[in-house]
Order: C-alpha cells, then sequence, then structure tokens
C-alpha cells in the first residue's frame, strides 16, 4: 500500500500548511454565491476565478489545496437544471482545475467531500440533523465519491462531517476504494463534541482502526474550540491530526451569511499553539484568506 500522500509535506516542513477559505475568496472578488450550489455553480459560470484562488493560497505557501467540490452533488445539480453527465463532468473539473492551478509545485490537491447537509444547504451541516442513518449516508455519498476518488485527486478530503454516522459511511467509502486516502475532518460544537454530540475522542478512535484514513481533523468550526479539540483526537489516534477552523462567526443558515463578531486572536499566533498541542496539517476554513495563510506559513516555518 503506497504512503499516506499527507506524510510527505509533513516529514519536509514539519506541519503541512492547508489553503483557506475558497467560498470567503471568491466572494471578496466579486462573486454571488448565494444559490444553493454555492462556489460549485463558478465550476460551470466562471472555473478561472477558482483557478485564480487555488494559485493565490500556493503562492500564500499552501502545501495542499482543496477543490471546489464541496457543495457540488448529484442531487443539488439535478435541482439547479444540470444533467447528470454535466454534473460528473463539473466534479472533474472541480479537481483539474486544482491541479493545473499546482502545476510543478511540490503541492497536494485533495478532493472535497462536503457533507450531506451541505447539499441540503439548510445548516444541517452544523447540526448533523439528517433523519438518515449511515447506509443511506453511505449510498447517497457513494456516486459523487467514486467520481472524485477517480479524478486524479492525491487524497480526498471528507470535511465539515457533524455526525459519527455519516463519518462511518464516508470511511466504508475510502477503505473500499484501492488505492486512495482521505481524511475525515468534523464541524464540532464545543472542545470535545462533533456538532451530532458525539464525542471527538470516540470518532478518532474508530477511524485510527481504517488503514487509509490519512488523518483526523476538525474544520469550519470556531478557532476558540480548536485547543480542546487537539487534546481530545491526539489521545485516541496516532494518525495526524488536521485543523482548519473558520473565521469563529456562526453561520446563519436561512440568510446564507456569517453572523456574530469572530474570532479577536491572530490566527497565525494560534496555529502555533495548536501546532504544540498536536496538530500536523494547519490552514484556515470559511472566513479565512491567502494572507491568514501566509501568516500561518511563516510562523511555522521551521
Amino acid at each position: 500500500m503506497a504512503e499516506n500522500p499527507l506524510l510527505e509535506p509533513i516529514k519536509r516542513r514539519g506541519v503541512a500548511i492547508l489553503d483557506g477559505g475558497l467560498a470567503t475568496e471568491l466572494e471578496s472578488r466579486g462573486h454571488n454565491l448565494g444559490d444553493a450550489l454555492w462556489s460549485a455553480r463558478l465550476l460551470r459560470d466562471v472555473p478561472e476565478a477558482i483557478s485564480a484562488v487555488h494559485a493565490d493560497y500556493l503562492d500564500a505557501g499552501a502545501d495542499c489545496i482543496v477543490t471546489a467540490s464541496y457543495q457540488a452533488s448529484f442531487d443539488g445539480f439535478q435541482r439547479a437544471g444540470i444533467e447528470r453527465a454535466e454534473g460528473e463532468a463539473l466534479l472533474r473539473r472541480s479537481v483539474a482545475l486544482a491541479l493545473a492551478a499546482r502545476g510543478d509545485r511540490p503541492a497536494l490537491v485533495a478532493a472535497s467531500i462536503g457533507p450531506y447537509g451541505g447539499a441540503l444547504a439548510n445548516g444541517a451541516e452544523f447540526t448533523g440533523d439528517y433523519g438518515c442513518g449511515e447506509q443511506e449516508l453511505f449510498e447517497w455519498h457513494r456516486e459523487r465519491f467514486a467520481v472524485l476518488a477517480s479524478s486524479g485527486a492525491d487524497l480526498v478530503a471528507c470535511e465539515t462531517v457533524p455526525s459519527f454516522a455519516e463519518a462511518r459511511a464516508l470511511a466504508r467509502l475510502i477503505e473500499a476504494t484501492p488505492n486512495l486516502w482521505g481524511w475525515i475532518s468534523f464541524s464540532c460544537r464545543d472542545d470535545e463534541h462533533l456538532s451530532d454530540g458525539t464525542p471527538l475522542r470516540e470518532c478518532a478512535a474508530h477511524l485510527d482502526t481504517v488503514a487509509r484514513v490519512a488523518a483526523v481533523g476538525i474544520n469550519c468550526t470556531a478557532p476558540r474550540h480548536i485547543g480542546g479539540l487537539i487534546e481530545s483526537a491526539v489521545g485516541a489516534t496516532s494518525k495526524p491530526i488536521v485543523v482548519y477552523p473558520n473565521a469563529g462567526r456562526t453561520w446563519h443558515a436561512s440568510s446564507k451569511s456569517w453572523v456574530g463578531a469572530g474570532n479577536d486572536t491572530d490566527l497565525a499566533e494560534q496555529a502555533v499553539e495548536w501546532c504544540a498541542l498536536g496538530a500536523r496539517a494547519i490552514g484556515g476554513c470559511c472566513g479565512t484568506r491567502p494572507d491568514d495563510i501566509r501568516r500561518i506559513r511563516e510562523r511555522l516555518t521551521v
């Protein structure tokens, strides 16, 4: 079995630097992402805008960029009037754009696999209130997962997972896909628990038994919770810990906007603490931008 690809930048640099918020940066450049497809709409309408953001994160020092496929699903595409063949082509395009932006740089491309709640577009990725179980989630993810797993990405990034049931479903898909590695990263509600209330420690212990889970992570969670969550995870798994928090604000599903004051501490300063606690891949999620990643890169360069 090939080595976990995330280990290469970790070994080379001591800590791998991930990119930051893709949609945040697209919105800052004037793109309206207010529909249910979010940034995935630009895969069809303005793909060059996605390429430009990937390039800026690489220029900022990212060792890994994540594709614009988080909100891309066959269900979501169908509701937007996009037929299945075009939807599959758009999923593959999300990876092709990232690979082209990378060029010959020594960086990884992770194909984003957003949660079922992302496709619902009702904020359920921050609650886990799905009304369906593990097998249903396995079947819902299966076809999109297969497309992205065969797209040429270096690994998959199963992101903002709010429930243990969905994590188990995604871990089964990783196990069932030969030669594929992928991380599983959770949305969490406090210092110890996933959004659905499951202790992160329990989830990390389960994923520790799945050979090709590349890392266990926390993302799109307020920075104030990250330190405690790292401590919960490191005692339960020997896998690398990935953290990429949001900017500390709260998602308001009805208005499709972030509300609240946000993080009042420099993310790069916090990244130093998270690295000391055991995080081995660090970046940002919603509300973070290339300058945040540049500062994290500067602070964590060894």
